[in-house]
């Protein structure tokens, strides 16, 4: 069984976006759209794990602009192939944990499930490594999923760190274990409180969505 996340996700992009048509969770993600959408009115947003830009359509619309990054190639073709009409909406391939300096701090920091997938002993620089290409006070969210018994692919191990992994297959059938990490209200707001004010955490049945303000 494969565990490269970055492997797994390139080889999913094309089935991807299916996850979001689950019939259960369609009120929570009306719910999380109307959250996002008026988060970062007329800021310029660095976004994160972009994958194939499902919540770059989301957040687009009102941004002053949208740089949005991913470590796949394959994720960032599906995405600038969408229509993104008036909006000022970019692509580049970048790594997550280091980021490259694009000569400006941005005001907005967004990313939509991929906490869930950094291992929790490199949260921390991860955090770091993203506040440090956003300007003091910029507003920040993230979102992703909470563990729903039934709904959510069962947790088939939990290593030493604490992180846990779930069993997945694609549709031609290729197994990967996939690091999916549930965190706590308490745990969100710990990761973030000596780098943000104005916390806030909403626990949703199916997702969670972390605000916050950089320092």
């Amino acid at each position: 069984m494969e565990s490269d996340l970055a492997g797994y996700y390139a080889r999913r992009a094309p089935e991807y976006e299916r996850v979001y048509a689950k019939p259960e969770r369609q009120g929570d993600l009306r719910r999380l759209r109307q959250l996002l959408g008026g988060i970062f009115l007329g800021l310029d947003v660095l976004e994160v794990s972009c994958g194939t830009g499902y919540w770059t359509e989301v957040i687009a619309p009102g941004a002053g602009s949208v740089t949005a990054c991913d470590v796949n190639e394959s994720v960032l073709e599906l995405a600038r192939a969408k229509d993104w009409g008036s909006s000022r909406t970019g692509f580049l391939r970048a790594d997550s944990y280091a980021l490259p300096d694009l000569g400006r701090r941005f005001s907005g920091g967004f990313s939509g499930f991929w906490w869930s997938h950094v291992p929790r002993e490199r949260l921390s620089s991860f955090l770091a490594g993203f506040h440090a290409r956003l300007a003091e006070g910029a507003r920040v969210a993230f979102i992703d999923n909470r563990y729903v018994e039934g709904s959510s692919t069962a947790v088939c191990r939990t290593d030493a760190n604490g992180n846990s992994y779930q069993a997945r297959r694609l549709e031609d059938g290729s197994p990967f274990e996939v690091l999916k990490n549930f965190p706590s209200r308490d745990e969100l707001e710990a990761a973030v409180a000596g780098a943000a004010d104005s916390v806030e955490v909403t626990l949703l049945e199916y997702y969670w969505i972390l605000t916050y303000r950089t320092r």
